[in-house]
């Protein structure tokens, strides 16, 4: 059994989810969450009376805060961290990122990202270049990034074999995973969201003709509708016998007071089923 099987395989036997661990302001639960970092940068984070195991990368250890250095090579490095009882656990799944830089004539690998606006929207930092790309391969296409979401729901429908890139917000993960508890809380049993777009690149974005600064392209916002069936389409979550905007409201009305952000809802074309929109973004903004 390889390394990630046997993590996965703890993550499965693992007890009650009473551990935890701190990266910066962020108190991460688990049983997985996913970091990004650049080759050669650190990780750093807290948990007391626990132990740290990683096969690739440099893990240290001070007192109760861990710091692990990522390979030269971009790619999947996980991180298991084991509780104080030795049972409960968590893994960090740590992606070390193709640099910003290794961006040729708007391509990474061959795969089309386009470019960047040169000046960021209002000067912010968001709307600056991304740091780097997550490398997604069919080895690492299906690694969690949290509990409820997989790398590959966030990829660019743009055309084209792997490897692909993306970026991805850890805001916009936090934020899923708290409106997916928000539905569950409201009797819907829902495993996930159905991730109809997420990270769009630059070029592919302009092929859509959206607006250049679309948090979409900085891997900050998210598409989404609930397919527990499968069938492709909104849910029928108000239970009227249709598949319409109506279905879209239920989650509108239950993200409205907690989402911060961009919110908005999406009737149905002939393209697209009904959907509600999420991102990460400096100010509220309802549609």
């Amino acid at each position: 059994m390889n390394f990630l099987a046997l993590l996965y395989l703890t993550l499965l036997l693992r007890g009650p989810e009473d551990f935890a661990i701190r990266h910066g302001n962020r108190v991460i639960t688990g049983p997985v969450t996913a970091l990004t970092v650049l080759p050669g940068k650190q990780i750093t984070f807290e948990a007391a009376g626990a132990s740290a195991l990683a096969r690739d990368g440099r893990l240290a250890q001070q007192g109760s805060r861990w710091t692990w250095t990522a390979p030269a090579q971009p790619g999947l490095y996980p991180i298991h961290v084991i509780g104080p009882n030795g049972r409960d656990s968590l893994t960090i799944n740590a992606f070390v990122l193709v640099p910003y830089a290794a961006l040729r004539e708007e391509r990474v690998n061959g795969y089309r990202i386009g470019s960047y606006p040169g000046r960021p929207l209002r000067g912010q930092s968001t709307y600056r270049p991304p740091a780097g790309f997550i490398e997604v391969t069919p080895a690492n296409r299906n690694a969690l990034v949290s509990p409820h979401f997989r790398l590959e729901q966030f990829l660019c429908k743009q055309a084209g074999g792997y490897p692909k890139y993306v970026v991805l917000d850890d805001q916009l993960i936090q934020k899923l995973e708290s409106l997916l508890a928000r539905v569950r809380e409201a009797g819907y049993p829902v495993s996930t969201f159905t991730i109809m777009s997420g990270y769009r690149t630059p070029a592919y974005n302009q092929s859509l003709g959206n607006v250049v600064y679309s948090r979409h392209t900085w891997g900050a916002a998210a598409d989404i509708f609930v397919d527990e069936d499968g069938d492709g389409v909104m849910d029928d979550l108000n239970q009227d016998g249709r598949h319409d905007v109506a279905d879209a409201e239920v989650l509108y009305r239950l993200f409205d007071p907690i989402a911060e952000g961009g919110l908005g809802k999406y009737r149905p074309t002939a393209a697209h089923g009904a959907f509600v929109h999420v991102d990460v973004r400096d100010r509220k903004a309802r549609w």
